[in-house]
């Protein structure tokens, strides 16, 4: 089972191959990883160089359409040139980039499979801007989340915040992640009304959505999560913040995921 990799905003392929080390280590040598690097420059994600020295990429530097099509476009030519991949597995903005390929692909050529079988995500959602483009209503509770969840995530991952707080500096701070046994109602998923959503945006390939309770964007990971038909679709909460925690408990669970995605990909 061969998995195209793809990290967060201003990190790295190594960076990612580090972060997931931990959990791929609890796999059978079927299970292969290409890590790539985006490919822009960019400056480091907040508090990542602290740990781990440049170079760091990105897909995009704003969420201009164009910007985001240019990486679709990027992409395509990715596969295409180092493909097949039978399965994607990404974090942070590498969810952003293959989230809205699929949606842009299930608009534009809903009859033409996905050039991989199944996704994994990992503290990742779409981007609201390329929701509003495909047509889809996105609430202004939505947007004002989205603004306000990407700012505690800055302020979280700072250094200051490393330095200050450790792994305390993660803090759970939406009610409804209080109650994870309450299932979401669909018609206001942090503002994303879902039983509005046309059919065919579903992705109809099997996924997983990994997100942590304590990362302030967690609401995009699962808003993300519902954009997958739900028959096919696994979501695990790692219990931390916006990173994989390497526990030995987390580690195998997210193994376990991995090999269910596998299996899932043979049947479908």
């Amino acid at each position: 089972m061969r998995f195209l990799c793809l990290h967060g905003k201003g990190t790295s392929a190594s960076i990612f191959a580090s972060q997931t080390t931990s959990f791929r280590a609890k796999l059978d040598q079927s299970f292969t990883f290409d890590f790539v690097d985006g490919f822009l420059p960019s400056p480091p994600a907040a508090g990542v160089d602290l740990f781990y020295p440049p170079p760091y990429y990105s897909f995009w530097n704003t969420f201009a359409i164009p910007d985001v099509r240019k990486a679709h476009t990027w992409l395509r030519d990715l596969l295409a040139r180092d493909g097949p991949y039978d399965g994607v597995m990404c974090f942070s903005q590498g969810c952003s980039l293959i989230a809205s390929f699929c949606l842009y692909h299930q608009s534009e050529t809903p009859d033409e499979p996905l050039p991989f079988r199944t996704a994994i995500f990992i503290c990742g959602g779409a981007p609201m801007q390329a929701l509003e483009d495909l047509g889809i209503e996105v609430s202004q509770e939505a947007r004002d989340l989205d603004t306000r969840s990407s700012r505690a995530l800055a302020e979280q991952a700072s250094t200051d915040a490393i330095l200050k707080s450790g792994m305390d500096r993660w803090k759970n701070a939406h009610d409804a992640l209080s109650h994870p046994d309450v299932p979401f109602d669909p018609s206001n998923v942090f503002g994303l009304d879902f039983t509005k959503m046309p059919a065919h945006l579903r992705i109809k390939i099997p996924t997983v959505h990994i997100y942590g309770n304590k990362d302030p964007r967690c609401p995009a990971s699962l808003q993300l999560s519902q954009f997958s038909d739900q028959r096919l679709t696994k979501i695990y909460d790692h219990g931390g913040g916006h990173d994989v925690p390497r526990t030995s408990d987390v580690s195998q669970k997210i193994a376990r995921l991995v090999e269910w995605s596998a299996v899932a990909a043979r049947v479908v």
